[in-house]
């Protein structure tokens, strides 16, 4: 059974830092290219970064600069580092493990930026 765990948000203040991590466990971790999405009241999910198996990693222009995803394939673990987060960071952060048309989702972390 394939299970997705994100953890790590909550409120932080502009300028502020948080980092996101996302456990996925019954799939072969290291075989599996990440993606973290985000999705804001009112707004669709979309993407904010993706980590490929070889942990090359792709930036939406929004992001760029402030995050930086990494993957640790021993622990199984996808990270997301934000800096210099903003109010329009705020949204519900997801992880998703893809391959090929397969892919699943996780519940989600909040992160909220506000002063």
């Amino acid at each position: 059974q394939v299970r997705i765990v994100e953890s790590g948000g909550g409120l932080v203040q502009p300028g502020g830092s948080l980092r996101l991590s996302c456990v996925a466990s019954g799939i072969i971790f290291s075989d599996w290219h990440m993606g973290w999405y985000r999705q804001a009241p009112g707004k669709q999910r979309e993407l904010v970064a993706q980590i490929a198996s070889t942990s090359a990693a792709y930036y939406v222009e929004d992001v760029k600069g402030r995050f930086t995803a990494s993957r640790d394939n021993a622990k199984n673990t996808v990270y997301l580092q934000m800096n210099d987060l903003k109010p329009e960071d705020t949204a519900i952060y997801y992880c998703k493990p893809y391959k090929g048309v397969t892919s699943y989702w996780g519940q989600g972390t909040q992160v909220t930026v506000s002063s």
